[in-house]
């Protein structure tokens, strides 16, 4: 089987900026004004959703060209929930993940309802960030 290694680098700037790296790729990480940092960027909240729509946008493409269906375009919007008051430490209850993603997924292509439910079925059957977010997978810290 296969394997590829995804490295990217995050490097704390200033205040809360966070400036990432994924091969010639720069995005920066930031929180909104309120919470004390500058808004130059979405919050690491924010990227997951963005991970998780993008991904599934993105597999869809490869899944309906080798399914040969005509995708015409596909819109991903997704909503999470959590808990604000246990990352900030303000109880202990709960935990500092969301709790549960809704994507809502309009899919322009040739496709009944039951179809285009299929094609999702299997989109986010091969979806790695879908695949993260629904099963453990171990974080291993180095520390220098």
């Amino acid at each position: 089987m296969p394997k590829k290694t995804a490295v990217i680098k995050s490097v704390l700037k200033e205040n809360f900026k966070v400036e990432c790296v994924a091969g010639k790729h720069t995005v920066i990480i930031d929180q909104p004004e309120a919470m004390g940092g500058n808004n130059e960027g979405a919050t690491p909240l924010d990227y997951i959703l963005m991970a998780l729509g993008g991904c599934i946008a993105t597999i869809a493409k490869i899944v309906a060209k080798q399914q040969r269906i005509d995708l015409k375009g596909i819109e991903v919007t997704v909503e999470g929930d959590l808990n604000t008051d246990f990352l900030m430490g303000a109880t202990e209850e709960g935990r500092a993940g969301f709790t549960e993603f809704r994507a809502n997924v309009i899919i322009d292509a040739p496709l009944s309802d039951e179809e285009k439910k299929a094609f999702i079925h299997e989109v986010d059957r091969r979806c790695p960030i879908s695949d993260n977010i629904m099963n453990n997978s171990k974080v291993v810290f180095n520390i220098k």
